[in-house]
């Protein structure tokens, strides 16, 4: 908890720095980008697509009818829009995700690694081109989840439970790839995601929940259909901001445990006993046993200093 909570608040602290807020603006000129032109290109069709289906439903019109005899006619005009928005919603969240962790996250873990710990081995366990397929492998499963999960939101306990359940697992996997990628082996980054595998879902669905705030945007700009050029910019420049916090705390968290469990491999060696050995000691005592190890790492592939020495350069 006390790495947690530390972690937490030095995400909070890096966030205000002019570094962050810089490397947010890449992923959002992308995403403001792509979002005008496909809503140039696709933003009349797909409207009135969803007016065309919603008018299929007798319920539906019923309401819109009841709408305009109350003299209310003029939301109909914004329900199509707002379930497009609302159906837009997820990729836009996803795509923000995906695009922060392959532009952002990789240059925040090193910036923390640099000013946290200098010393750190780096044994690239990870690329480029693994983190794209590891993130866009584990949205396409998020949102297939979350598909197959929309009928048991009708159930409120459920609802509250299932949307930020998915969103925290998508997140933990993405960031915790991406910080790890560089500094440790791929032997590393499998041990620390189970011994930490809690903790990076905690973290990942209070990050998820942080990103469900620019939703509200999403409403107002349907309701006021002429602020939305402004509003929708405005939205997705704070999912990038809450996604770099998320980068962050992964980073500082993770980094500082992986410093951590080097310490204790290299306090505590495994040296392999030879087959057959007796292991008592004189007299016939035991010795005393070697404290317990999650599992060993390749020291050849990264080698691992000892204690207060440091390592030798990344080749």
């Amino acid at each position: 908890m006390r790495l947690l909570l530390g972690s937490f608040w030095r995400a909070v602290a890096y966030c205000l720095h002019p570094r962050v807020i810089g490397l947010s603006l890449l992923p959002l000129l992308l995403m403001v980008a792509g979002a005008f032109a496909l809503g140039y290109l696709l933003w009349d069709r797909a409207v009135d697509a969803v007016l065309a289906w919603l008018q299929e439903w007798a319920l539906v019109e019923f309401v819109l009818g009841w709408l305009d005899s109350v003299g209310l006619s003029a939301l109909r005009v914004v329900v199509a829009p707002l379930l497009v928005l609302a159906l837009a919603t997820p990729l836009i969240v996803v795509l923000a995700l995906l695009l922060v962790a392959w532009l952002v996250t990789p240059a925040l873990a090193e910036w923390v690694a640099l000013r946290r710990f200098p010393d750190l081995q780096r044994c690239r366990g990870g690329g480029l081109l693994g983190s794209i397929v590891w993130s866009a492998w584990s949205a396409l499963l998020a949102l297939l989840l979350l598909a197959l999960s929309l009928p048991l939101w009708l159930i409120p306990p459920l609802a509250l439970v299932l949307p930020p359940l998915i969103w925290g697992w998508l997140t933990s996997r993405v960031f915790a790839y991406d910080v790890l990628a560089a500094h440790a082996s791929a032997q590393e980054r499998r041990e620390l995601l189970a011994q930490h595998r809690l903790p990076l879902l905690a973290m990942g669905v209070v990050v998820g929940l942080l990103g469900a705030a620019p939703s509200v945007l999403w409403v107002s700009g349907a309701m006021f259909i002429a602020l939305a050029p402004l509003l929708v910019p405005l939205a997705i420049w704070i999912y990038t901001l809450v996604f770099a916090f998320g980068s962050l705390w992964f980073a500082h968290y993770l980094l500082q445990a992986l410093h951590a469990w080097r310490l204790a491999q290299a306090r505590h060696p495994l040296v392999p006993e030879p087959a057959g050995a007796d292991t008592a000691g004189p007299g016939g005592v035991e010795p005393p046993a070697r404290p317990p190890r999650a599992t060993v790492i390749d020291v050849q592939a990264c080698p691992i200093p000892a204690p207060g020495t440091s390592p030798p350069p990344a080749s």
